[in-house]
């Protein structure tokens, strides 16, 4: 299976960290929904061209999250996710995104007004180009 997760070595997070959150938004974003079959340790390893080891901590530390579980002989699977936990997430991952981009908008002096209106814009565009479709 492959599993859109992108690591860039130009950021300052460690790649597991990278990996473990982009999956846990996969998991808990539901495209990853419970009972799917993840790629094995090595296998993914292999698609990010990074190491076992790293796979490894990610998906130790996602099974003790609860998001995991691990079937000796069969491999690591989607757990059940509860909604709440769910929820929290989607919000989260907005949070986080513009927390990025007002740090981006300060370094860069924008003003208030200015960030402002680039939302707005941004948000607009994004729900027309929804709305249109491909």
């Amino acid at each position: 299976m492959w599993l859109p997760i992108h690591i860039d070595e130009n950021r300052p997070e460690p790649l597991y960290h990278q990996i473990e959150t982009q999956l846990r938004g996969l998991i808990l974003g539901g495209q990853l929904t419970e009972g799917t079959l993840l790629p094995s340790i090595r296998e993914l390893a292999v698609a990010l061209k990074c190491s076992v080891i790293t796979v490894r901590r990610v998906y130790q530390d996602l099974e003790n999250e609860g998001l995991l579980r691990t079937r000796q002989g069969t491999g690591t699977f989607v757990a059940g996710v509860d909604l709440t936990a769910r929820e929290g997430h989607r919000l989260d991952r907005v949070v986080e995104a513009f927390e990025r981009a007002v740090e981006t908008a300060l370094q860069l002096q924008c003003t208030w007004e200015e960030m402002e209106r680039i939302l707005r814009e941004t948000y607009e565009k994004a729900k027309n180009e929804k709305e249109v479709g491909p």
